[in-house]
């Protein structure tokens, strides 16, 4: 990981026709499930190129009122990234803990984002103020571990926030922390991600 804060990692490169195999692969994993059959894709492992490649990656499904229908993704990569975006998107429809699994019905008109995700980098701060005007605003996801406590936010959660404060407030609410403190033991680290969506609907 790079110790350099003033250079910000990159997410890997992904071709048009790349991000629409993923995203095709997204919504077959989901529609599989639902229908109680195997995937149609073929084997995960016949996939080669940048599709093959590692790499960690987010998958967010929302209803078409804008409203979270589940999101559940990885911080580094262990996986090839195709598998990664399936067994996401499968976890995202029926294993996200803080909601009810996908229905049939929202299937149809729900939108598929996924965000593949580069690096960590470790943002070297010691203060609540120097890290606020270390991030950058829209761009940045972060990670922030204090022991047990451990949370991130991708960087679309900017969009639901209005400013660099309250986005780390509600990160640290989200790590179990209470915002605006800085513990002793406190990681901070921040990642770009290439994003791309389905907007649905289908059949």
């Amino acid at each position: 990981m790079s110790t350099d804060t003033a250079a910000p990692p990159t997410p890997p490169t992904l071709s048009r026709q790349e991000q629409q195999i993923l995203l095709r692969v997204a919504a077959e994993a989901i529609r599989a499930r639902l229908e109680d059959r195997p995937p149609q894709y073929g084997a995960l492992g016949s996939f080669t190129g940048a599709l093959a490649a590692e790499c960690a990656t987010f998958v967010s499904l929302h209803d078409e009122d804008g409203s979270l229908l589940g999101c559940i993704g990885s911080l580094a990569g262990y996986r090839p990234l195709v598998q990664d975006v399936a067994e996401n998107a499968l976890a995202a429809a029926f294993a996200d803990p803080r909601l009810p699994p996908l229905t049939a019905e929202q299937f149809t008109r729900m939108e598929i984002e996924v965000s593949v995700l580069s690096e960590l980098a470790p943002l070297w701060v010691d203060s609540m103020p120097e890290l606020e005007t270390s991030l950058v605003p829209g761009a940045d996801g972060v990670l922030i571990t204090s022991g047990r406590h451990r949370a991130t936010f991708l960087p679309a959660m900017w969009r639901q926030t209005r400013s660099t404060r309250e986005f780390l407030g509600m990160l640290w609410q989200k790590a179990g922390l209470r915002p605006g403190t800085w513990p002793t033991n406190l990681v901070v680290e921040r990642y770009r991600t290439l994003e791309f969506h389905d907007a649905g609907p289908r059949a």
